[in-house]
């Protein structure tokens, strides 16, 4: 990891610092993943087939899981899994149905009755790593605020393994929400299959997922392109986290390190105002990083992570504002106090016994979160992302007489003659 001191860098070295590894193949990624969904628009399932050879080593003759392979996927969990997966389940709904989004009506002249109802997205397409490492919690988290919402159709696309079968975690994750169409696709092509449509997979409303840079730039293409909404740009995994002298090196580093075994692409940042901490987690980190069997994996990921030592705790919060990052961690003596400092997180998790992973699998929270400074303006998947908010309005004969007047004034403001002219004909028939 590379040591460095904030107040020692000029304006451009800190911007160094903070630029996301992914960032600087950005324009390599954009042209591939074109040519990618350019061939599934075209080629269809044989596209996907021979995409799917490239990269994932099998060809299946049918995309989606069947009932068989769903029967086998339940004989192949453990008890110990499934059940571990039904409780996180069922913290995750908890955390989610408390937030959902409920419509409401008020009258906001005698007369004139405005609203928002809910209605949820039709077919919602979901994407589920299983690249380097299988995630059967991410069925869960997108699964289950999709089921609360009510969506017609939930699409599943997960890569698959070497023998052409899907996760059977992934599997049972999916069927413990409800979801029933599986379907053995990966990468940028599946999220062009789902966006687009194919012989064999729907296109569908809006996709959710996180994944590599190519299945994120993938998802901003096709929402570019009006093909489909997304979710928010979720690629690859981020953690930042701020510590005082009192926080435990161990559990830094182990934070640290558990987001740097996602992959090589993801980045991880401490950021403190005291130097001997900054040698303890160095330590700690070189000391762990032997014991992980995704070693290699994190030693390239902290290639490109960093260790910043800032003069003060408010530096550290305006620092990680600007980087917005993914997961905060506040390895604080009293984090509450310093929660009102936060302004950009996708995630954050309060003192020393609350590690990212804790988020990512069961506490309740979604781990589906923006990345790559997304958080600034995107938040993490909730129910409300599986649903339309449609606003509604009605007027009565008094209603119009009531406000109509202030209709007509703005539309000959904007020189609207017709929109004046549909409000004078009933103002005029109410009279």
């Amino acid at each position: 990891m590379n040591r460095l001191t904030w107040s020692q860098l000029d304006a451009g070295a800190q911007a160094q610092a903070l630029q996301r590894p992914v960032q600087a193949v950005a324009a390599r990624t954009r042209e591939s993943v074109a040519a990618l969904i350019a061939a599934v628009r075209q080629g269809g399932d044989a596209a996907l087939r021979e995409i799917t050879l490239r990269f994932d080593g099998v060809a299946p003759a049918t995309f989606e899981v069947s009932e068989a392979e769903f029967a086998a996927a339940e004989q192949a969990v453990s008890a110990e899994l499934r059940q571990a997966m039904i409780d996180a389940a069922a913290r995750i709904r908890t955390f989610h149905q408390a937030g959902m989004t409920q419509g409401y009506a008020v009258e906001t002249a005698p007369g004139v009755r405005c609203e928002r109802v809910v209605r949820p997205i039709g077919r919602v397409g979901l994407y589920v790593p299983a690249g380097s490492a299988p995630l059967p919690s991410t069925a869960l988290m997108l699964g289950v605020p999709a089921q609360l919402a009510g969506c017609r159709e939930v699409v599943l696309c997960t890569p698959p393994r070497k023998d052409g079968s899907a996760d059977p975690a992934v599997l049972v994750a999916a069927r413990l929400t409800g979801v029933h169409r599986v379907f053995k696709l990966g990468g940028a092509q599946a999220i062009a299959a789902m966006a687009y449509g194919t012989d064999s997979v729907p296109a569908c409303d809006k996709l959710y997922g996180p994944g590599n840079s190519y299945v994120t730039e993938a998802k901003q293409q096709v929402a570019q392109d009006g093909a489909a909404a997304i979710d928010m740009p979720a690629g690859p995994s981020e953690v930042l986290v701020i510590a005082d002298a009192g926080a435990t090196p161990a559990f830094v580093a182990a934070d640290l390190l558990s987001q740097a075994e996602h992959g090589p692409d993801s980045q991880v940042l401490l950021l403190t105002d005291d130097a001997a901490t900054v040698d303890r987690v160095e330590a700690a980190v070189e000391a762990q990083l032997a014991q992980l069997s995704r070693a290699e994996i994190a030693a390239q990921a902290l290639a490109s992570s960093r260790l910043i030592l800032v003069d003060s705790l408010d530096d550290a919060f305006a620092i990680s504002n600007r980087y917005a990052p993914e997961h905060l961690i506040l390895a604080l003596r009293d984090p509450r106090v310093w929660l009102d400092k936060v302004d950009a997180a996708g995630s954050v998790f309060l003192g020393d016994y609350t590690p990212e992973a804790l988020g990512d699998y069961c506490s309740g929270t979604n781990h589906v979160l923006p990345t790559a400074g997304a958080a600034r303006a995107y938040s993490g998947v909730s129910v409300a992302s599986f649903q339309n908010l449609i606003s509604v309005q009605s007027a009565t004969a008094a209603g119009i007489a009531a406000i109509g007047e202030c209709a007509r004034v703005l539309a000959r403001a904007e020189g609207l003659d017709a929109h004046e002219n549909a409000v004078t004909l009933r103002m005029e028939a109410a009279a």
